[in-house]
């Protein structure tokens, strides 16, 4: 109970002060019709409900779900399949983030179908695999956090030059649109989970740092696509 009363009350903190701008705005600045401001005021209301509904499910399942199977995995002790489980979940979690789904439709709309929305969907989803899989073998074989940013952005930049421009910007909104609300619970938890068993309960922060390898991969996903479909 008391969990449900802290997610309302930092829904309702998180809302209303959009909401009030938007309201003086209305009354000193922006006339819009009345009839579009009180669709604006029920919009609040709906997004406030879905917010409190998503961030209690993420609580209640995600967080302990993602946990539960990071250390599950870890107890086999075998490679592979930590490796192998971690690619299946993260490209199954990609495909569930809605974001993605909304980048993907735009991109089919503005490049007049250039771009297929499945192909890109798949796209960015096995990138997120990769880096999914590329943070399981961090976090068991201890390789520097740093090493492997700075060599994935170093391939980022390389793989920008040669990749079509408009293909760009969007690898970028792919990286970004990655790590969203779905993504980010379940990975994180996965990784603390695993952590958690390998190192221990006081080094379970060492399954921090995936959300900036999730990154990585959508965006070099999406250039590599594009020297290949561009």
């Amino acid at each position: 109970m008391e969990s449900i009363k802290r997610t309302v009350l930092e829904v309702i903190s998180a809302v209303i002060p959009v909401t009030l701008v938007v309201v003086i705005l209305q009354l000193t600045l922006m006339k819009v019709p009345l009839a579009t401001l009180l669709q604006f005021l029920v919009g609040v209301l709906l997004v406030a409900s879905g917010l409190i509904l998503f961030l209690l499910g993420v609580q209640l399942g995600v967080l302990p779900m993602g946990e539960s199977m990071g250390e599950a995995l870890a107890k086999t002790g075998k490679l592979w399949i930590i490796l192998l489980f971690g690619l299946v979940l993260g490209f199954a979690v990609a495909i569930a983030e809605p974001n993605v789904r909304i980048l993907a439709a735009q991109i089919d709309f503005v490049s007049a179908g250039a771009i297929p929305t499945n192909l890109l969907i798949y796209c960015i989803a096995l990138g997120v695999a990769f880096s999914v899989g590329l943070a399981m073998l961090r976090l068991v074989l201890r390789i520097p956090i740093t090493r492997l940013l700075a060599v994935g952005f170093g391939l980022i930049f390389l793989l920008a030059l040669v990749a079509p421009a408009q293909y760009f910007p969007v690898s970028f909104d792919a990286g970004g649109l990655t790590t969203g609300p779905l993504v980010i619970p379940f990975i994180l938890s996965l990784g603390v989970g695993v952590a958690s068993v390998l190192r221990g309960g006081d080094a379970a922060a060492e399954g921090f740092g995936m959300v900036g390898l999730v990154y990585i991969g959508p965006v070099l996903a999406v250039l590599l696509l594009g020297v290949i479909y561009g």
